[in-house]
């Protein structure tokens, strides 16, 4: 209904086993995907394994009204405590509250490029310290390390 306002915008649909396929297959040739519940769960977990771990990916669920930003990967409660979780998709989370729910672009800029400073000078947790990692963080100290360079 919604797509034949917006004729520039390719719509297709797919089967969900499709979707995953396609997903892995040719991440690129997606933007949006719209999905219920339980399929957008398991596509977005599937997802993270492109980007190296569902400890990078931010959602939010919005409509009318209130939305809802988490990470995608959930409260982790069997790592709780360690200091081995990644701290990135929660910070990626808040700055698209910020952008998207709250208008406050300027500070989800600044959080969105304390985060790419962070990784462009090696700093890394456990889970993604396979990638270029010029030093391993807990989650305490890469937090810190973002909330520094988002506060200049």
């Amino acid at each position: 209904e919604v797509a034949k306002d917006y004729p520039e915008v390719e719509l297709s649909h797919m089967y969900v086993d499709n979707a995953a396929m396609q997903l892995i297959r040719d991440p690129k040739q997606f933007d949006v995907i719209l999905t219920g519940n339980i399929f957008g769960d398991i596509l977005s977990d599937a997802a993270s394994m492109l980007s190296g771990s569902i400890g990078l990916l931010p959602s939010a669920s919005t409509g009318k009204g209130v939305g809802l930003f988490e990470p995608i990967h959930g409260s982790a409660p069997d790592i709780a405590g360690q200091g081995i979780a990644n701290p990135l998709a929660t910070i990626s989370s808040a700055s698209m509250m910020l952008r998207y729910a709250l208008g406050e672009n300027e500070a989800a800029d600044k959080i969105d490029e304390a985060i790419k400073k962070a990784l462009a000078e090696g700093y890394r947790t456990g889970d993604i310290g396979d990638y270029d990692a010029k030093e391993i963080c807990t989650c305490t100290e890469i937090g810190d390390i973002i909330a520094d360079y988002a506060s200049k």
